[in-house]
């Protein structure tokens, strides 16, 4: 075969082939293709003892950009390698295409298979931490993931229970996405049949030319206008897709990088908007149990829709590298206790002020010296 790239469709029709996804290890296992190799790029060339010459080679990137140069590259070397042209991007539309009616099976998946792992603690997390009041109206924010995507999900399964009266706005932001970005967003709410409100700013293009943690400012300015479009809307709440191991893996960061003990509330008034508060009703699901619900409905979502990574570049790898330094951390912990997790997220349930050297409260430290 001399085709220097393939398309989804095409990949399709035809057997005998190995796709090797070129994307990080964090975005491969964020989602892929079924079979996929993954082979990060900047190790494709130390490992070309797991490439086999007398098949083809299908490489994959995010967008089908990056992925090109390395099919080329590989082709120099005597393999049959191609560009499959569309990425995984391409894929997740090709799929997207031909599933528009599943969203009552994924409901039937949430109620029954996932009872335990999701609903149960979706909902013990809404009565233990007072998530939801009568007459509230939730903006529930939806940015393409698989987090967001199945709160959305489970708000509208809540609506049906329905135990006393409240209004939900199931609410995208559009930051300047990418075409392909927001439709992937689009068909993924519609295949699940959920009624989207959409509403678009430009941080994209203002965030631009900041040099100085640009995706910090970014999600401060995200935040700002979730709120202020919430507001608009008539909502008293923003609802984010923040799960359980966030939860412990921000603590964890906080002790490891920021040198403070501080934890991830699961709901906080709003300082800048009056009257508004944030609620995090995903915090006792645990990520494992959300892909599990992916894999098994066969979904695929977005990972990163940022304009700025659309050559597979990972979006701000400085904090990411961190994350994942984290979760390896925790991971490795685990293979001796496998109550890790459980005992990171009881501890900032359970502080002892007695015995810490100093701490803050609304603002004013205080210290051990205080008592003595």
């Amino acid at each position: 075969m001399t085709k220097e790239e393939i398309s989804v469709k095409e990949l399709n029709s035809i057997t005998d082939y190995i796709i090797v996804d070129i994307r990080d290890e964090i975005a491969f296992e964020y989602g892929s293709i079924d079979d996929a190799v993954n082979i990060p790029q900047k190790d494709i060339m130390n490992s070309l003892s797991l490439l086999d010459k007398s098949k083809l080679i299908v490489v994959m990137c995010k967008s089908g950009i990056i992925s090109g140069t390395v099919a080329e590259q590989l082709r120099e070397l005597g393999y049959n390698a191609v560009n499959l042209k569309e990425g995984y991007y391409g894929y997740m539309l090709q799929n997207l295409a031909e599933d528009f009616n599943r969203a009552k099976e994924i409901e039937r998946s949430i109620n029954k298979k996932f009872h335990k792992e999701i609903w149960s603690r979706f909902t013990a997390a809404i009565n233990d931490y007072e998530l939801l009041q009568e007459g509230d109206k939730i903006a529930v924010c939806i940015s393409g993931g698989k987090d967001s995507m199945l709160m959305a999900k489970l708000f509208q399964e809540l609506k049906r229970h329905n135990k006393y009266p409240f209004e939900v706005v199931y609410l995208v932001m559009d930051p300047g996405y990418s075409p392909e970005n927001r439709e992937i967003i689009e068909r993924n709410a519609k295949m699940l049949g959920i009624p989207i409100t959409v509403f678009e700013t430009n941080i994209f293009e203002s965030v631009l030319h900041i040099e100085k943690s640009p995706c910090y400012i970014c999600a401060r300015m995200r935040r700002g206008y979730l709120y202020s479009k919430a507001k608009e809307l008539g909502c008293n709440k923003i609802a984010l897709g923040h799960h359980f191991d966030d939860v412990i893996e921000t603590t964890l960061m906080g002790m490891l990088y920021g040198g403070q003990v501080q934890a991830m509330l699961p709901k906080l008034h709003s300082t800048n908007f009056e009257g508004m508060e944030l609620i995090r009703p995903m915090y006792l699901i645990q990520e494992k149990d959300i892909k599990h619900w992916r894999d098994y409905n066969g979904l695929h979502f977005l990972q990163c829709a940022c304009k700025f990574t659309d050559t597979c570049t990972s979006c701000n790898p400085d904090n990411a590298s961190k994350r994942q330094e984290t979760k390896r951390l925790i991971e490795s912990l685990e293979k001796t206790n496998p109550q890790i997790k459980n005992n990171i997220f009881r501890s900032i349930h359970n502080v002892n002020l007695d015995t810490l050297i100093a701490y803050k409260t609304g603002g004013e430290k205080h210290t051990f010296l205080e008592k003595i």
